[in-house]
């Protein structure tokens, strides 16, 4: 059989409640992961061989990063996401740009116009 392991899977340090009350995976991806995520982060982290072609496949396929249709690839891509890095979307920035590219006033206390040190002449 493949993927065994005596002991189910968690990841408290990032899902503190539990992997299926984190919101992130399905019923099934969640089941998956607790029965199977043992092996397989033995597997991706090289402490474990492949005991056959079912493991030596999902090895390949996490190595080349392309889960293909193979369900347990697919799992644990989706697991690495979740606990990668998180990518910050920002609207706006200012960067080091001066006052009057930027639009913004740096000192003052804001407001559309006039309230400046600023001399009109």
């Amino acid at each position: 059989m493949s993927f065994e392991s005596d002991k189910r899977f968690n990841d408290f340090k990032h899902f503190p409640r539990g992997l299926r009350r984190s919101g992130e995976f399905t019923v099934a991806e969640a089941d998956a992961l607790e029965k199977y995520g043992t092996a397989m982060l033995a597997l991706y982290q090289g402490t474990q061989e492949p005991r056959d072609e079912v493991e030596a496949a999902f090895l390949s396929q996490v190595k080349s990063g392309e889960a293909g249709g193979n369900p347990h690839a697919k799992v644990w891509f989706k697991y690495l996401k979740v606990i990668g890095p998180k990518r910050v979307h920002r609207l706006c920035t200012v960067a080091g740009g001066s006052e009057e590219s930027s639009g913004f006033e740096s000192s003052g206390g804001g407001g559309g116009g006039g309230g400046g040190d600023e001399s009109l002449d």
